[in-house]
């Protein structure tokens, strides 16, 4: 039997056994459960009941029972002072470490993309902070700024730039501090990321513009930064909703002192958790904060939508 006529009739028993079974519904179901079940119970489980603490006066400690309170949490946040002024440190903290980390992130990610010696080396180096837990890299900037022995202020003293000063505890120098670490923890994931950007941008684009006499700040608006505005915008919106959540690296650092300037609303959340015992208020507080965040996302979606970018 030839090869010829062997495949002919492989392809008429393909055909008659028509196309291929797609799985049943209830099938289907059952082969997501396994990744399901455990978003259901850790993330929309959670969400859920935290939405519904927020219309109660949950309080730990009392005897009697938790009653159902209606939108009375939510009436008393638009009058609490404080807590919105949490919300504006928060929005300051949250832009400022963003668009730092994305300016020098795209920085270090083009430098890191050219051919240098020990190029291997310096990606390693500059993706150590993303691999330190952020406890480790609060403890370790709280010695950075120490007044008495810290290298910052030692420096400084070297220099003869002063006898240098308790950063983390001044009103006015507390809050640039703590972007300034954040910006430092954060930056290699953003790097990592325009990095893989910049290595999938085809090199011939480049010469091709190197060739018509483009300068190096024209390849850069004209091929590198079209190429890598979808992944910029993608980062920098995670970015943001990572760092408008932040807790423990300004926990650790400062506890949202002094005097206030830089509690976060994650921070004042749980103050109002775990130190007063209102449940129901703090509940209510990360209710506001989910909204903020889904209405940006929103935002940014339908941005993305009716600008015809679907990478």
């Amino acid at each position: 039997m030839s090869l010829a006529t062997e495949k002919r009739r492989t392809v008429r028993r393909a055909s008659a056994a028509g196309p291929p079974r797609r799985a049943s519904g209830h099938g289907a179901w059952f082969l997501v459960l396994p990744a399901l079940i455990p978003i259901l119970g850790l993330s929309v489980g959670p969400l859920l009941y935290g939405i519904l603490l927020a219309f109660t006066d949950a309080q730990s400690g009392r005897t009697t029972p938790t009653r159902w309170i209606g939108a009375l949490n939510f009436s008393d946040l638009l009058h609490d002072t404080l807590f919105w002024e949490s919300f504006r440190i928060g929005l300051v903290w949250a832009v400022a470490v963003t668009a730092l980390q994305l300016v020098l992130a795209l920085g270090l990610a083009l430098l890191l993309n050219e051919e240098l010696r020990l190029r291997r080396l310096a990606r390693v180096l500059a993706i150590v902070p993303w691999a330190m837990p952020e406890v480790v890299v609060g403890v370790m900037w709280r010695l950075v700024y120490n007044p008495d022995a810290g290298i910052l202020n030692e420096t400084l003293r070297d220099l003869g730039l002063g006898d240098g000063r308790d950063w983390l505890s001044g009103l006015t120098t507390a809050l640039p501090a703590v972007i300034v670490v954040g910006v430092w923890a954060g930056m290699p994931q953003t790097t990592v990321t325009l990095l893989a950007g910049l290595q999938n941008t085809p090199r011939e684009l480049h010469e091709a513009a190197a060739v018509d006499g483009a300068g190096a700040w024209r390849r850069f608006r004209t091929v590198t930064w079209p190429a890598l505005r979808p992944i910029a915008l993608a980062i920098t919106a995670l970015n943001f909703i990572w760092n408008f959540n932040s807790f423990a690296l300004v926990y650790v650092l400062t506890s949202g002192g002094p005097g206030g300037r830089t509690r976060l609303p994650m921070l004042f959340a749980y103050e109002e958790a775990f130190r007063y015992g209102q449940f129901g208020y703090a509940a209510a507080m990360g209710c506001v904060m989910v909204a903020v965040i889904s209405v940006f996302l929103a935002l940014f979606l339908v941005g993305r939508i009716k600008g015809g970018d679907d990478r």
